[in-house]
């Protein structure tokens, strides 16, 4: 039987500050593993602009809020992170997300939860960024960004920045049971409920 050590940054806290960390994380695995495709969420753009840098070279795909995410007819992206990253080459993905869409209408307008939004909070459980994670993958996926199948690394955080990396391979939404989560590479540790 072999088995393979791999080393995971715990965070004290989440959020922004971990964001240098868990890039330079993320980006030592891709080298070791030769995965070339590299998922990150941005909200303004300031994330995936940086990662956009420290992947150099690597398939870089920065996976945004979808339109009117927070207010009607709003995009978050800002349109420097914007050309800072499309000026590198590198494709930005604006999308329904794969736990929200048409079912969270039906949570504001009805107040009952849908499947997409109980698989949400459940894997909130790991925290936000573990959350994340798997979501762009659905999203990369179903827009033919990334192949199914294929390892690659998803990067993602809470609120703003970047503080949980992993190592999964995608799958499409429609097929979520077959993702898998090979590894945790980085993420914050979460104080107990009511802490």
């Amino acid at each position: 039987m072999s088995e393979i050590t791999v080393p995971t940054v715990y965070f004290e806290k989440p959020g922004p500050q971990n964001t240098d960390r868990t890039l330079e994380v993320a980006r030592q695995r891709a080298e070791q593993l030769g995965i070339r495709t590299i998922l990150v969420a941005t909200t303004t753009g300031a994330t995936g602009a940086q990662a956009v840098e420290v992947f150099e070279g690597y398939d870089v795909i920065v996976v945004t809020h979808s339109t009117g995410f927070r207010k009607p007819n709003e995009q978050e992206l800002r349109p420097a992170h914007r050309s800072a990253i499309e000026s590198k080459g590198r494709r930005i993905l604006t999308c329904q997300h794969a736990f929200g869409g048409v079912n969270r209408a039906v949570r504001k307008k009805l107040g009952t939860y849908l499947t997409d939004e109980i698989i949400a909070y459940t894997l909130r459980v790991f925290g936000e960024g573990t959350k994340v994670c798997l979501e762009i993958a659905l999203m990369a996926a179903d827009a033919g960004l990334v192949r199914v199948g294929e390892p690659c690394i998803a990067i993602a955080g809470t609120g703003r920045g970047a503080d949980t990396a992993m190592v999964l391979v995608p799958a499409n939404a429609q097929t979520f049971f077959d993702l898998r989560v090979m590894e945790v590479l980085a993420k914050p540790r979460l104080a107990p409920p009511g802490a």
